[in-house]
């Protein structure tokens, strides 16, 4: 039986690449390339070096965590199921991801530290991969921290991860997806590239990341019929192309940001 550690991975990979066909084969916008803007930036500085980076941090992280409040004394999860604890953390993380990533798009200083996941001038498979550090390391640290030191079989974290990996290709893949009535129950590109849209949306701005239902509850739901978004990105010419300075300029004084044309940040969903 191939290991966890290995199967991971090559999953993963496996996935990029059926991602990487049916866009080619079924795409929704027809004339976005495979190698687009930024691409190898979100490929190889994202995607790869900074994954690999974070996974060490979080580690350490964790470890600051657990000394601090000892919570390793209490292995809560240690004898539940593998699908038990997926499952659990797909459900509660979720709901908090829906919540903070909101929080993000109405709050000033969270929003610079989620601009860069948003600068993607073409959503597709990898577009996804371009999130600040900071923002990373908030959400997989609550993410990962609490299933580690409440014991969780490693199993089971290596599989919650190598979902979230797959389903966030995938929500933001240019395919030319058509779900029908479980777009209302699990979250796919046709909502979240809404999401995307520089244009303000009306009446929601889909937060959802692998449930669409906390959009349809919290009525923060978008999804338009035979409308497209005019196109994706910011309304901040001045952000930066590579990875170092986009990263620093999360950082840059207030008085340097662009005035939004509504007054809020939902501008640039």
């Amino acid at each position: 039986m191939i290991p966890l550690s290995i199967a991971s991975p090559a999953l993963i990979i496996f996935f990029a690449l059926i991602l990487i066909i049916l866009e080619r084969t079924f795409p929704y916008s027809m004339s976005q390339d495979l190698f687009r803007k930024g691409f190898f930036n979100d490929l190889f500085f994202y995607s790869l070096l900074q994954s690999y980076l974070l996974s060490f941090v979080i580690a350490w992280v964790t470890v600051g965590i657990d000394r601090l409040t000892g919570l390793s004394r209490f292995p809560v999860l240690s004898h539940w199921n593998i699908w038990q604890v997926v499952i659990l953390s797909l459900i509660v993380h979720d709901f908090y991801i829906y919540w903070f990533h909101r929080w993000q798009h109405s709050n000033s200083v969270l929003w610079r530290i989620h601009e860069a996941h948003h600068s993607v001038e073409d959503v597709d498979w990898l577009a996804g991969s371009r999130s600040h550090s900071l923002e990373i390391l908030i959400n997989q640290t609550m993410e990962f921290a609490p299933l580690s030191l409440l014991g969780a079989p490693a199993e089971a974290i290596l599989m919650k991860a190598t979902i979230d990996a797959c389903w966030g290709m995938y929500i933001h893949s240019n395919i030319d997806v058509r779900s029908g009535a479980l777009q209302y129950v699990i979250n796919g590109p046709e909502m979240h590239r809404w999401h995307h849209a520089i244009e303000v949306t009306q009446g929601g701005l889909n937060y959802s990341t692998k449930f669409a239902i906390w959009d349809w509850i919290f009525r923060t739901a978008y999804r338009p019929e035979n409308l497209k978004p005019s196109a994706y990105g910011i309304s901040n010419p001045s952000f930066p192309s590579g990875y170092i300075s986009q990263h620093l300029y999360a950082f840059r004084r207030f008085m340097l940001d662009p005035e939004p044309e509504d007054g809020n940040l939902k501008n640039y969903s």
